[in-house]
């Protein structure tokens, strides 16, 4: 299997100079060919091969006075940005055709020297690692990288990346085998939510720690300097870069979290079931900023393919699932709840559950019937049957308002 090690880079004044010299060339390369293909599709010609835009956009534009500064990059940048623009149109076409399975895949799009990210991608022929720890790049030199842990494996490719706050990271792609741990018989249904990040079956429940919510305040006043600065000026510049640190180390504690919880909980269980969410439809409600904060999409990925890695079972509970709705003592489904009602008791069996505790054991007993047989009804703890319905969305847990109509939504008390 496949996996990214992504490491600190400390480029001096004039390796910076040759990767930002770098990024631009492929932004160019890139923006080039998407509008020869462009150009030849509303001219209804036939569709651009690679080969062609590569004779055209690299070599000849290389002779050019107009791109003659393209010579002065590695020319695996430029022709790694081409490749990188196939894979684009073919996800696109294969998105469109139905070939490719997930949400649909939109149009390559032009870069722009502005864009938050900046990033270039290299083969073995590009670079190397040496001996006294540092990262040789064709046409850029040896690059000072923090190497937090040793590479498992020797790397297939190396992507540089800048992001909006002058950060620089070497990300590599190494081959390795999965590293299988030892069986256990323990078995855990994740609920997520935002009063308790996850919620498991056992009863254990993770604390969100809420990460924007808290830097929010400092974010406030640096947000308000930013806006006072002349658009244009230095002290705009370096006060949008205050801006972009402060939000990137949100965004690091935030994954630093969720790579913690979702090892501890793979490497605890020997199967893991999480129901699968509609995050982008809850980030459209008043819930928004506490939705993306919690990152739900990211630390369900880290679980899916940590247990690829380790050995473990994973499996994603459909969101129709009415986890919620159901007592997972008896088997009973007494309807919908608003999301203010944290215990209920069971009209059938008189069980007092708390909501996200019980939403977490009918995860797992569903996760346990979508592994092991398929079967359109899932038996409970005690065998009784739930059928799974088609049940309108209700006003006052999700969905968008209405025309003329408000939606009431969110915690009270959050």
């Amino acid at each position: 299997m496949q996996l990214r090690y992504n490491y600190r880079a400390y480029p001096d004044a004039s390796q910076r100079r040759a990767l930002a010299s770098a990024f631009g060339c492929a932004r160019v390369v890139w923006n080039d060919c998407l509008r020869d293909r462009k150009e030849a599709h509303a001219a209804g010609l036939p569709y651009v091969k690679s080969t062609e835009l590569s004779r055209l956009r690299i070599t000849q534009a290389k002779r050019t006075e107009e791109r003659g500064w393209l010579a002065d990059v590695s020319a695996v940048v430029l022709q790694q940005s081409l490749r990188d623009l196939d894979t684009a149109c073919k996800n696109f076409f294969d998105s469109v055709k139905g070939k490719r399975q997930g949400r649909k895949v939109g149009p390559p799009r032009y870069k722009s020297k502005k864009d938050t990210r900046q990033s270039v991608r290299l083969n073995t022929n590009a670079f190397s690692l040496q001996d006294d720890g540092t990262v040789y790049v064709a046409k850029v030199g040896n690059l000072k990288a923090k190497w937090s842990r040793r590479l498992p494996a020797a790397p297939t490719s190396l992507t540089l990346t800048k992001d909006s706050s002058g950060r620089y990271f070497l990300s590599f792609v190494v081959d390795t085998e999965p590293d299988i741990l030892p069986g256990l018989e323990t078995e855990a249904g994740v609920d997520l939510g935002l009063s308790a990040f996850a919620v498991l079956s056992d009863g254990s429940k993770i604390d969100s720690p809420r990460f924007l919510r808290r830097a929010e305040k400092k974010l406030k006043r640096l947000q308000r300097e930013l806006s006072r600065k002349v658009k244009g000026s230095k002290n705009r510049a370096r006060a949008r870069l205050k801006v972009a640190r402060r939000h990137a180390k949100v965004a690091d504690r935030r994954r630093d979290f969720h790579h913690k919880a979702s090892t501890q909980i793979i490497r605890d269980n020997q199967a893991v079931y999480v129901e699968d969410l509609a995050v982008s439809g809850l980030g459209r409600t008043r819930l928004a900023k506490s939705v993306h904060d919690a990152g739900w999409s990211a630390f369900v990925g880290m679980l899916e393919y940590k247990a690829v890695r380790h050995g473990r079972t994973f499996a994603k509970v459909d969101r129709a699932f009415p986890s919620s709705q159901v007592c997972s003592a008896c088997g009973f489904r007494d309807g919908p709840k608003p999301l203010h009602v944290r215990e209920w008791t069971c009209d059938a069996c008189a069980t007092v559950h708390d909501r996200d505790h019980n939403a977490s054991r009918n995860v797992l007993f569903e996760g346990r019937r979508i592994v092991a047989t398929g079967r359109v009804e899932t038996p409970n703890a005690c065998g009784a049957p739930v059928r799974r319905t088609h049940v309108p969305a209700q006003r006052v847990e999700a969905g968008s308002p209405r025309k003329g109509q408000t939606t009431q939504t969110g915690t009270p008390g959050l």
